[in-house]
């Protein structure tokens, strides 16, 4: 809905701090594919990552990335007028696949860091031969459509409010839970604060 269009860029930044998994989509040998993927991001371009063999990562032309975060249900008196409370961004762009060694450690460590901060710093780097066998693509953030939906629903002041129905949100609130270990880690390591702390805490800002 054109009422739910949000037209800054800190609304589609925050919509990307929220999520945690994109919809790549890319046409393939003349074919739309749609991939979901972990992504990283700046104020500038959306990372996304794979292997080199990956057909997502070798299509030309424009792609769309999507990025959705489910905030909960519009649960209203009558069908017709339930929904979701979401916050969604859509970028448009010609995707560059990053070649300069900096660049590619920069746009793996934002993307690292966005799904598990502390990470990058915690465990080893990628060696040559896994930055070899990894394709990484950006994406301005110049042309995106940002569209958020909260609220009640919408039928709380019309005729269908005399059907004594209940009505109203159900939300949505996923949280981390608590590390599982590696079945081959010896025993006596712990998981790292950044980790750990993360129990209990909402997965979506």
């Amino acid at each position: 809905m054109k009422d739910n269009g949000r037209s800054s860029a800190a609304d589609l930044r925050a919509v990307l701090g929220a999520g945690l998994v994109a919809h790549l989509g890319v046409i393939v040998d003349g074919h739309p594919m749609v991939v979901p993927t972990v992504y990283g991001f700046d104020d500038e371009r959306i990372f996304l990552h794979g292997s080199v063999a990956s057909r997502s990562l070798t299509g030309t032309g424009e792609v769309c990335v999507t990025v959705t975060v489910l905030d909960g249900l519009i649960l209203a008196r009558s069908v017709f007028e339930h929904g979701i409370n979401y916050r969604s961004a859509m970028i448009y762009g010609v995707p560059a696949r990053i070649h300069d060694p900096d660049d590619l450690l920069y746009g793996l460590r934002l993307l690292t860091e966005h799904v598990a901060p502390g990470q990058w710093d915690y465990t080893r780097r990628p060696s040559p031969k896994e930055l070899a066998a990894t394709t990484l693509l950006a994406v301005p953030l110049t042309e995106a459509s940002v569209k958020i939906s909260d609220g009640p629903p919408d039928d709380g002041a019309g005729p269908d409010a005399a059907l004594g129905r209940w009505a109203g949100r159900l939300p949505v609130v996923a949280t981390w839970g608590t590390p599982e270990a590696d079945p081959l880690l010896p025993p006596g390591i712990e998981a790292p604060p950044h980790i750990a702390g993360r129990t209990g805490h909402p997965i979506t800002g």
